[in-house]
């Protein structure tokens, strides 16, 4: 079977080991311009690139950072993570693996408005996204066995997840509340008429000792 001029053309693996990261960039935009429908898309898996996401938000490719943030929000605007807990990049016409330590994204900024029911919170991720946590952005946190800290999480689109930096963390726990869920008194969050327990009530008040 002869192969298509534009998946020979527009393969992201072929491209990568062939011209290096211009290439694959290149690809990427094509399909990145505006809100990429990835979640219609579902290409055939072309292997993984030597691409990370380490904990802090930093982009690396074969172990050097990417530094252009421009590149980075042109990644991210392609990326999916899949049912199988992996992260790729994708196209219409291909899949590509890449490591993700934590989560994809970094909520870095956040701002509050309202109060009670009424109260929105709304994030900006290192990446550009902004998203109002809800029913569609829920937030999610984490308790660390290890360090006995939490860690915070809110969606942004599809599986993808972005941590929230500890600056704002610390800014979220001071719009906490105590909030009876599901007869049990937590120290919550609310936003969109959503609420989210952060910890039972009890616990927070032996940290607060």
């Amino acid at each position: 079977m002869t192969e298509r001029a534009e998946d020979r053309e527009g393969s992201l693996t072929t491209a990568t080991a062939a011209l290096g990261l211009e290439a694959l960039i290149s690809r990427a935009a094509r399909a990145g311009k505006g809100p990429a429908p990835v979640d219609r898309w579902n290409p055939a898996f072309c292997g993984d690139l030597d691409m990370e996401i380490r904990q802090d938000g930093t982009w690396f490719y074969q172990g050097t950072p990417i530094g252009r943030m421009p590149l980075v929000q042109l990644f991210s605007s392609v990326l999916r993570k899949d049912e199988d807990g992996r992260t790729y990049l994708v196209t219409p016409v291909e899949r590509v693996g890449i490591r993700v330590v934590d989560a994809p994204f970094i909520a870095v900024e956040m701002d509050v408005c309202g109060t009670g029911d009424g109260q929105v919170i709304t994030f900006r991720t290192n990446v550009g996204d902004v998203v109002e946590a809800g029913p569609e952005h829920p937030l999610r946190f984490v308790d660390e066995e290890a360090t006995g800290g939490l860690k915070p999480y809110v969606l942004v689109r599809g599986r993808l997840e972005a941590l929230l930096a500890r600056p704002v963390m610390y800014e979220l726990v001071e719009h906490g509340e105590e909030i009876e869920v599901g007869g049990r008194r937590m120290f919550a969050v609310r936003s969109k008429g959503a609420v989210y327990p952060i910890m039972p009530a009890e616990k927070l008040q032996r940290l607060s000792a």
